[in-house]
């Protein structure tokens, strides 16, 4: 087996269930522990989305162009974002950090709540099916660019599994069905980079731009999502903190990229 492939498998692999099984054992811990927590995690992968998207994602996108295609970069990256926008409006990309949402609480009382838990997997599942081709993307420009993307993806699937957990535990789903359909929910991001990685291979001048789209993908989760929950807090030590985190996401992005070159 082509040892890029074994890498995008490994890497996909990873950030597809790693995720859930961190979520399945948080959800074991005790109630106040983990609403301390989750805001911290939710902190810690605005910055590493940020940085991945900033500091290593979209130099490569530029750079890969030659110089030539950056317009066409910007381009690619409004795009994406008004597709993910349009995608987070119809319900079918939809990352809920806490137990309670507006959308899933007027869904249980019209009395759809299994409704609402097959929804999340729909949603969860194209969403890990396009983490699965960005990581892909990555690891065909640059190995080291490969595993900083999957470290940011990783960061922000925590979170977002405890949420979608909690939501399908919510919906009336058992712990060991919750799990196991987020466990497959999860192997579509394997899916995601195999079929890209032979996709990208016949047509290596998309690469660029898929790196872009997924500069596109981080931006809008770390601003549309997690940002505004971190709005809710407004004390000066809760910004603090937010923002001691949110560099170390940066930070830690930033100093994996660079050691690894």
């Amino acid at each position: 087996m082509n040892e890029l492939l074994i890498w995008i498998i490994g890497f996909t692999l990873l950030g597809g269930v790693l995720g859930v099984v961190t979520a399945s054992f948080f959800l074991l811990l005790p109630v106040g522990f983990r609403n301390r927590m989750l805001p911290s995690l939710v902190s810690f992968a605005t910055g590493a989305l940020l940085g991945a998207a900033f500091l290593a994602l979209l130099p490569h996108a530029i750079e890969n162009t030659h110089g030539v295609g950056a317009h066409k970069i910007a381009i690619t990256i409004l795009t994406g974002i008004i597709v993910f926008f349009l995608m987070e409006k119809m319900v079918l990309w939809r990352h809920c950090h806490a137990h309670e949402c507006e959308a899933h609480d007027l869904a249980h009382e019209q009395g759809k709540k299994k409704a609402v838990g097959q929804l999340i997997l729909v949603g969860d599942t194209i969403h890990n099916l396009v983490d699965g081709v960005l990581i892909a993307a990555a690891f065909m420009t640059d190995i080291h660019l490969g595993v900083v993307t999957s470290l940011a993806v990783i960061a922000h699937e925590i979170p977002q599994e405890l949420g979608d957990f909690a939501l399908l535990l919510h919906s009336g789903f058992s712990r060991g069905k919750a799990m196991l359909f987020n466990m497959i929910s999860g192997l579509s991001t394997v899916l995601g980079g195999i079929v890209a990685y032979y996709s990208l291979s016949v047509s290596q001048q998309l690469v660029p731009y898929v790196l872009a789209l997924a500069a596109s993908s981080f931006i809008y989760i770390a601003v549309a999502d997690l940002i505004p929950g971190l709005h809710k807090r407004v004390e000066a030590k809760a910004t603090l903190q937010q923002m001691i985190l949110i560099l170390s996401g940066i930070a830690i992005i930033y100093t994996s990229h660079t050691f690894l070159h």
